[in-house]
């Protein structure tokens, strides 16, 4: 099902996770859900008006089978490329495993078990790259590569597994699905500091905040 939580701005309610599809200078679609999820990706995209075909960019906040799980199922329609950041590209092309040495490394081993690799050009993400109205910002913990996107134009953030969010309010990833929480306390203030002021706050899981996204953000940094 999709929902347009903001004008130009719908959520793609997918199994147990948010994939999301924002009207940029190009339709942008915001990560790809999980290996189950190209019905339901497909039909949001549909419900939007918005054919896999006229995508023009996909934006990936990190790799993890919920974010990554439909790329290649839509790869045979989809004309785009996938930008993804550092560690977490190199993961996307097949070119990196993750390390058994983590705990979160090991979940990504298994998940690749189920994640078949796109057949699609991966381009890398610089920090502060801009990406159509977006700003690609570093913010790793969650997953080395994970990137948080903001544009100030739209006034949407696009925050990935940074944060999830629980009645109402933003909570930092956790232990058990992070490779390093002190460096997710770090990504959260880092982000909260040097992001500009948005409404929309995007979440790969919970509800996505239509309304101070970024005032919610600079919360949870403050008690970090």
């Amino acid at each position: 099902m999709a929902t347009e939580i903001a004008e130009g701005v719908w959520r793609f309610d997918c199994r147990g996770v948010n994939a999301y599809l924002v009207s940029d200078d190009v339709p942008t679609l915001v990560d790809a859900g999980t290996p189950w999820d190209e019905a339901a990706i497909r039909r949001g995209l549909d419900e939007a008006g918005v054919a896999v075909s006229d995508i023009g960019r996909v934006l990936l906040t990190h790799y993890d089978l919920d974010h990554v799980g439909t790329l290649a199922a839509l790869a045979p329609d989809l004309d785009a490329s996938i930008h993804a950041y550092g560690f977490d590209a190199q993961l996307l092309r097949g070119a990196r495993s993750p390390p058994l040495r983590n705990h979160k490394g090991l979940i990504q081993r298994l998940g690749g078990l189920l994640t078949d690799l796109p057949d699609l050009d991966v381009v890398g993400v610089r920090d502060g790259e801009a990406l159509g109205s977006f700003t690609a910002y570093h913010t790793p913990g969650h997953t080395p590569g994970h990137v948080a996107y903001v544009s100030e134009e739209l006034g949407v953030g696009l925050l990935g597994d940074l944060v999830s969010e629980s009645d109402g309010d933003l909570k930092p990833s956790g232990w058990v699905i992070s490779y390093d929480t002190d460096a997710v306390a770090a990504s959260v203030r880092d982000l909260a500091e040097r992001a500009p002021v948005f409404e929309v706050a995007c979440v790969g899981h919970g509800e996505p905040l239509a309304t101070g996204g970024s005032e919610a953000l600079r919360r949870l940094a403050a008690t970090l």
